[in-house]
C-alpha cells in the first residue's frame, strides 16, 4: 500500500537529511584536526538512501550498517550527544566508547550496529529477519551495504537464505560507484546490482538514490512487502559520496576526476528537495534556514557533552565484550 506523502513527511525527510549532513561536516572537520581519533568514513550525498528508507521503520524494525553508517544511526533516530561522544571514545557514548566510528549499534532503537567488514551486514539482517519471521512479527529487517560489498559471499548467502524462507528483509545497496578506490566497472562485470536479485528470486529495483521522494515510495513498496510475507526485495540506490573513502580532505589519490565529482553535486539530494519544497510552497528559505540552524545548535551541545564526557575506566575493558 503506497503510503500519501504529506508535508508532515516531507519535512520529516528534510530534517533526516539535514541532521545527517550537518553531522557528518562537523565530524568530518574535527577528525582532520585532530580532535576526533581514528578514520571516518562519511556518508555526505547518501543522505536521502537512509532517510528515505528509515522515514518507513520502527524502532522494533532493525537495521544493520556499514562503516560508513553514522548516517543510518541518525536516520533511524539516533541521538548526537551519545553519537559524538562514541566518536570521541567518552564512557557516555552509545557503546560507552569501545565501538567507535564502525561499530555504533543501540538496540532500543533497532540499530544492529555498523560493521567494519565489508558484507558483514547482511547475514545479521537476514538473522534478525529470521527472528521476526519465526515469532510470526509484522518486524523487517534492513540491510545497508555498497557495490563493493555485494561481491562476497555473505552478501550471497544471505540473499539466497532469505530468498528461500521469504524472510522480511530488505537489502539496500548503496551503489555510490566505487569500493573504497576502485570504480565499479574495475570490479563487477554488471552496471546494476539490482540484476543479482533474480539469481534469489526476490525482486530487484534500481532507483535514483539522490532523491529521497524516490527512495521513500521505492523503499515504501519493498518494506509493505515484507510486512506482508512477500518475501524480501533488493533495492539498488544509485548514489554519490561527495567525500573521499576516507575523511574530508581523503588521501590525495586521483581515482576520480574533479568534473565527475561536480557533475554529481548538481544533484545534491539536500539541494534539490529544499528547492522542490520551496516551490510547492512547502518551506520558506527562512524556514529551511531555521531548520540547519536548529540542528547546528544541538550539534554544539553534543560536542560540549562529548568533551566534558569521560573516558571509559580501565577497569571497565572487559565488559559488554563478546569473545
Amino acid at each position: 500500500m503506497a503510503v500519501t506523502l504529506t508535508d508532515s513527511i516531507l519535512k520529516d525527510l528534510h530534517l533526516r537529511m539535514v541532521r545527517i549532513r550537518r553531522f557528518e561536516e562537523t565530524a568530518g572537520k574535527m577528525m582532520e584536526s585532530g580532535k576526533i581519533p581514528g578514520a571516518l568514513h562519511l556518508y555526505v550525498g547518501e543522505e536521502a538512501v537512509a532517510s528515505g528508507v528509515m522515514a518507513h521503520l520502527s524502532n522494533d524494525d532493525q537495521i544493520t550498517s556499514t562503516h560508513r553508517g553514522h548516517g543510518h544511526l541518525i536516520a533511524k533516530g539516533g541521538e548526537f550527544s551519545p553519537m559524538m561522544a562514541e566518536l570521541f571514545g567518552k564512557a557516555t557514548g552509545y557503546c560507552k566508547g569501545k565501538g567507535g566510528s564502525m561499530h555504533i549499534s543501540n538496540m532500543k532503537l533497532g540499530m544492529l550496529g555498523a560493521n567494519g567488514i565489508v558484507g558483514g551486514g547482511p547475514p545479521i539482517a537476514m538473522g534478525a529477519a529470521f527472528s521476526n519471521k519465526f515469532r510470526k512479527t509484522k518486524n523487517v529487517a534492513c540491510c545497508f551495504f555498497g557495490d563493493g560489498a555485494s561481491n562476497e559471499g555473505s552478501f550471497h548467502e544471505a540473499a539466497n537464505m532469505a530468498g528461500l524462507y521469504k524472510l522480511p528483509v530488505i537489502f539496500v545497496c548503496e551503489n555510490n560507484g566505487y569500493g573504497e578506490y576502485t570504480p565499479q566497472r574495475n570490479h563487477q562485470a554488471i552496471v546494476d546490482v539490482a540484476d543479482r536479485a533474480a539469481g534469489y528470486g526476490m525482486p530487484g529495483v534500481i532507483v535514483d538514490g539522490m532523491d529521497v521522494v524516490a527512495v521513500f515510495e521505492a523503499a515504501g513498496e519493498a518494506i509493505a512487502r515484507a510486512r506482508a510475507g512477500e518475501g524480501p526485495t533488493l533495492l539498488e540506490c544509485k548514489t554519490y559520496r561527495f567525500y573521499d573513502h576516507v575523511g574530508v580532505r581523503g588521501m590525495g589519490l586521483t581515482y576520480r576526476t574533479d568534473d565527475e565529482l561536480e557533475e554529481w553535486k548538481k544533484k545534491d539530494p539536500i539541494d534539490l528537495f529544499e528547492g522542490r519544497l520551496k516551490e510547492q510552497g512547502i518551506l520558506s528559505e527562512a524556514e529551511i534556514q531555521a531548520v540547519h540552524a536548529a540542528v547546528a545548535a544541538d550539534i554544539e551541545k553534543a560536542i560540549a557533552f562529548a568533551e566534558s564526557s569521560p573516558f571509559p575506566d580501565p577497569s571497565a575493558i572487559e565488559q559488554d565484550v563478546y569473545a
